[in-house]
């Protein structure tokens, strides 16, 4: 079969790159599609996998509506002259195509409709199967809606899927067992991050200089950095990321999927930005688990007193592992399930509705 991913975020390369591995080892053929994204082309570049891109993202609202219309026109080139059968992504522009050719879409989409609501508008539709962990079951209720008890993150940080690297502390310059702290701060530029803030400068300096008595501090950003944060910038390679998560202290900053990261991986994470309270997914990482803690920018004094009392805990890194371990009773390996879904698809759509008890095969 000749299946299509689509890649617009450098998070997508970590949730379909097992999946692309995966495919070609059971005799498809798969072929891969990027945004002109810096960082996910790295990714795509240090683990082997070719691809196609497909041009440049805008930050504008107007510029993305223009490059949408671009995207798409490129992505049906593509689909007609490669003959694609099906394509797989967490974009727009694999459902519009998927309108206009034989090619069916499977959309990926683990986000609350209010806060993806042009996502929800021009993609939900036009998609022939939408797949969403089952946090979001009260708002995917459609045929084509199909749920399943995991996160995205679970499909490359899952124990089955990732080993911590321990050469990221000699990268780092962090000798074993030396505390350190991961922050991240994000640009939201993306069309849904309209009126969305995180954490000002002076809370920056604020949690820096709270954490800095007890272990190394390391910015990691793909962007810019503000002068008075540039000595704490880290430069790792994107692919060792996780493992510098998995050994840190501490995860603090206003990035929505490190921070889910870093709670999957067993390390206390605190955000804080506008959207806190509003994702599903976040929520119940906090909710149910304890695995991270989300602020609004105006209560700032409580991430404050959160901070103070992990680093109080003797013991944090042992107990959010058993957090985890609690998690992870409950949740399943995504790699696998996505892999059984798309291969089966159609037919998958309908067992996954028929009969919740066969994910039980993919814990």
């Amino acid at each position: 079969m000749k299946i299509l991913i689509d890649i617009g975020h450098p998070a997508h390369v970590h949730l379909f790159r097992h999946l692309i591995d995966q495919l070609r080892r059971e005799g498809n053929e798969p072929l891969v599609t990027v945004k002109d994204l810096p960082s996910a082309r790295q990714l795509l570049d240090n683990y082997g996998i070719p691809y196609i891109c497909l041009g440049r993202k805008s930050d504008s609202l107007k510029g993305k509506i223009a490059k949408q219309l671009l995207f798409d026109r490129a992505l049906y080139k593509l689909v007609k002259r490669h003959k694609i059968d099906l394509a797989v992504g967490t974009s727009m522009t694999i459902a519009h195509v998927s309108r206009v050719t034989r090619m069916k879409s499977i959309v990926f989409d683990d986000d609350d409709g209010d806060v993806q609501p042009l996502f929800v508008k021009f993609a939900h539709p036009f998609a022939d199967a939408l797949v969403s962990p089952d946090v979001l079951s009260a708002e995917r209720r459609k045929p084509h809606h199909v749920i399943y008890p995991g996160y995205h993150e679970l499909a490359y940080l899952h124990p089955n899927r990732f080993t911590p690297d321990p050469e990221v502390l000699k990268h780092a310059g962090v000798a074993p067992g030396e505390a350190y702290f991961v922050m991240r701060f994000n640009a939201f530029k993306a069309h849904h991050d309209r009126g969305v803030h995180g954490l000002a400068m002076r809370q920056k300096m604020q949690l820096i200089e709270m954490l800095e008595p007890h272990g190394k501090i390391f910015i990691t950003t793909e962007g810019d950095i503000e002068p008075e944060l540039r000595r704490y910038r880290l430069s790792v390679p994107p692919e060792k990321a996780h493992s510098l998560l998995y050994y840190a202290a501490m995860f603090l900053g206003d990035s929505q999927t490190m921070t889910t990261e870093a709670a999957l991986l067993g390390t206390p994470a605190l955000k804080c930005n506008s959207l806190a309270g509003r994702l599903s997914v976040a929520n119940q990482l906090e909710r149910d688990y304890q695995l991270c803690f989300a602020f609004q920018p105006d209560d700032f004094p409580s991430m404050v007193q959160k901070v103070q009392k992990l680093m109080a805990m003797p013991n944090a890194k042992q107990e959010w592992a058993l957090r985890k371990q609690t998690l992870l009773e409950d949740k399943i390996d995504v790699t696998p399930f996505i892999s059984w879904f798309v291969q089966h698809y159609p037919d998958s759509v309908d067992q996954c509705r028929r009969d919740p008890g066969l994910f039980g095969r993919f814990r």
